[in-house]
């Protein structure tokens, strides 16, 4: 049974389940549905333990050529393939069942979206053949946050378009950090990450710029008014902070200690956002502010008209 956890990486499910948290807690202004709470937490659960074990079967090929998963499970042969695969579809299967039966069809299709692009685009094409493959995987991991607080808005608003675009940035150099420090790995693994392609210096200024980009984005929760001044001070020191943590790479004698350094706080950062737009939500003021249409599911529509 332990094989069968640990390929579900539970360390990710958790760091997802943060962000989840933010995006659900920010759309509930302090009014929380405990119930939906839970049955939001426990169906994104299963569906990124489903995404994260199709992972683990797709790679296992290149898995085995990379020091720092070599000793996987289906690498070592300790779960059959075919096993894994299955277990993976009822995983994802388990968890649109209930995201369906307790939260709403947009919660609904933006899990599917988010595991299509993990799972489909990514895992199986692009990771292995182009250079953009973390640009667009970086829409899977921006889901979550979004999925939790459309659960509870049941509407893709300014709100929604705010969080997909604060955590798709974030994605870009925490893990451009992650192919630096990893850098033997990816490149006897033949994987087309920006660091392999292009080389260091060129993922250091996609770095910095990404980080730019995301700081402008965080403080427009608050601009936009959807979080308060604790938060824009939080967010505002803390990703400046990390700006400065990218800048040093261009003076750093090692490159990968830098990096390593760079994602561990990349870690910190969006945890200390995820947390702050938790507590200090606002109700967002429309007047003057664009707000994103509204997305109801065709199928809610259909239902409603039959």
């Amino acid at each position: 049974m332990k094989q069968y956890l640990l390929i579900t990486k539970p360390g990710i499910i958790f760091g997802n389940l943060i962000s989840v948290a933010g995006g659900f807690f920010l759309a509930s202004r302090g009014d929380i549905d405990v119930a939906l709470f839970l049955a939001t937490a426990i169906g994104i659960s299963l569906v990124i333990a489903s995404g994260c074990v199709l992972n683990n079967y797709i790679d296992r090929d290149i898995d085995s050529k990379m020091e720092r998963t070599r000793n996987r499970v289906l690498v070592r042969g300790l779960i059959p393939a075919r096993n894994a695969a299955i277990y993976g579809y009822l995983l994802g299967i388990a968890g649109i069942a209930l995201l369906y039966a307790t939260t709403n069809m947009l919660t609904v299709w933006l899990s599917l979206f988010g595991f299509a692009i993990y799972v489909g685009a990514y895992s199986l094409y692009l990771k292995r053949n182009s250079v953009y493959g973390t640009l667009i995987g970086s829409l899977s991991g921006a889901a979550p946050p979004v999925i939790g607080y459309c659960a509870v808005s049941n509407e893709f608003d300014m709100g929604a378009v705010i969080l997909l675009i604060i955590f798709s940035l974030w994605q870009m150099p925490h893990s451009y950090a992650i192919a630096i420090f990893r850098l033997k790995d990816y490149t006897a693994a033949a994987i087309p990450v920006l660091p392999v392609k292009k080389g260091i210096l060129a993922t250091k200024k996609h770095i910095v710029l990404y980080i730019v980009a995301f700081v402008i984005a965080a403080v427009m929760l608050t601009l936009s008014g959807y979080t308060g001044n604790h938060y824009l001070v939080v967010a505002g020191v803390i990703s400046i902070y990390w700006l400065g943590l990218a800048l040093a790479g261009y003076k750093t004698n090692n490159d990968q200690i830098w990096a390593k350094k760079l994602f561990m706080f990349s870690i910190i950062t969006i945890t200390a956002l995820s947390v702050m737009m938790s507590i200090d939500f606002k109700e967002p003021h429309k007047d003057g502010v664009w707000v994103a249409a509204r997305m109801p599911s065709i199928i809610e529509h259909q239902v409603k008209v039959d």
